[in-house]
């Protein structure tokens, strides 16, 4: 089922076409897709372990994207055999044909971060452009047993500074929390980092989406509910529709004249029509918030406009998974990439 972006009107001077707020629709390109997958070709000497490992032999998911120098980069997890995850690089010219880099880019090592991402990895990427040059990336860290947000910075997309942990107050720095999905404004092909009343705003979590604020993207807070003292909720599973279960950042969130509008994944629950999607699915809508308070939310999708539905978008590491993380402007089109059943990559592009 797709949840179209264009909606027909007809005024007395003629017929005339209104988009709403929504990016779309996207038509997945089925003669290429899964365009990565799993590979045993590609090594590198674990400095951790102090082994060869093929860092990406078990599965291939979950990328961001950006452009750079007319070329589509796409940052992506990759997991070895051990299922710990390392973050790789993948280049193209069309957006679509890949050529992946012969060693990660970002890796658990012997580091400050080093306790926070070993064994479990680095994990899910969201990669956005900085005004004043440079990438700023969000990823989970995972020890195996706590996922935690955490940051980096790059100047080339291939050497990157790992900041720790984004939360200045300790009681969230070890609270389960992950999927940092920054707002930006959109100028030609890039996606930049923006301020909103001198803040720079990320939505976050994979349950409920909370969100948090920052004056220097080093140092964040979160904003609590003022009653409980806990994370402000901005955006709920909702019973009988296909987020039922739980809601997550997909890529960055992007500021339209509209408001913020923000792609997430979501799962559905046991009182989902089960006709429409299996239990426990994956599949991705959008959601409209304020531009000026963007904790509050206008208006969110009733239906998923992408979800499994081909053998390799349903049935892998986890099944029934399509999981849209990255999003790009290029050759005039918008291009979703997504992983599929946790296993391989997949890419969508507007109409």
């Amino acid at each position: 089922m797709r949840h179209l972006s264009i909606v027909f009107f007809f005024l007395l001077a003629g017929c005339q076409v209104a988009i709403t707020w929504e990016f779309g629709p996207f038509e997945k390109v089925t003669d290429a897709n899964p365009i990565l997958r799993p590979s045993s070709d590609y090594s590198f000497l674990d400095p951790i372990s102090s082994e060869i490992r093929y860092f990406e032999e078990k599965n291939v998911l979950n990328p961001s994207a950006v452009v750079k120098d007319g070329l589509v980069h796409l940052i992506y997890r990759a997991q070895d055999s051990l299922m710990t995850s390392r973050l790789a690089l993948a280049t193209s010219s069309d957006g679509i044909h890949f050529e992946k880099a012969a060693t990660p880019i970002l890796f658990p090592d012997h580091d400050a971060q080093y306790e926070f991402e070993w064994p479990g990895g680095i994990e899910d990427p969201r990669v956005v452009r900085l005004e004043e040059g440079g990438y700023f990336l969000t990823y989970t860290a995972y020890d195996g047993k706590t996922a935690r947000l955490f940051a980096a910075t790059s100047t080339d997309l291939i050497h990157w500074e790992k900041l720790g942990s984004v939360f200045e107050n300790p009681k969230y720095a070890d609270m389960w929390s992950k999927s940092g999905a920054l707002v930006t404004s959109q100028i030609e092909d890039q996606f930049m980092a923006t301020k909103i009343n001198g803040y720079y705003y990320m939505y976050f979590g994979d349950t409920s989406l909370f969100i948090a604020r920052s004056k220097d993207l080093k140092s964040w807070e979160v904003l609590e509910d003022g009653e409980k003292k806990t994370p402000l909720r901005v955006l709920n599973p909702r019973p009988g529709y296909f987020d039922s279960r739980l809601v997550e950042p997909g890529p960055f969130a992007v500021l339209k004249p509209e408001g913020i509008v923000l792609i997430y994944n979501a799962s559905n629950a046991r009182d989902f029509n089960m006709a429409l999607l299996p239990e426990f699915t994956y599949a991705t809508g959008q959601a409209l918030f304020d531009s000026s308070e963007p904790w509050k939310l206008l208006d969110r999708t009733t239906t998923h406009f992408i979800s499994p539905e081909t053998e390799f978008e349903k049935v892998g590491e986890v099944n029934q998974v399509v999981f849209v993380e990255g999003f790009i402007y290029f050759k005039e089109k918008y291009f979703l990439y997504y992983g599929t059943a946790d296993s391989n990559i997949g890419v969508a592009v507007s109409q």
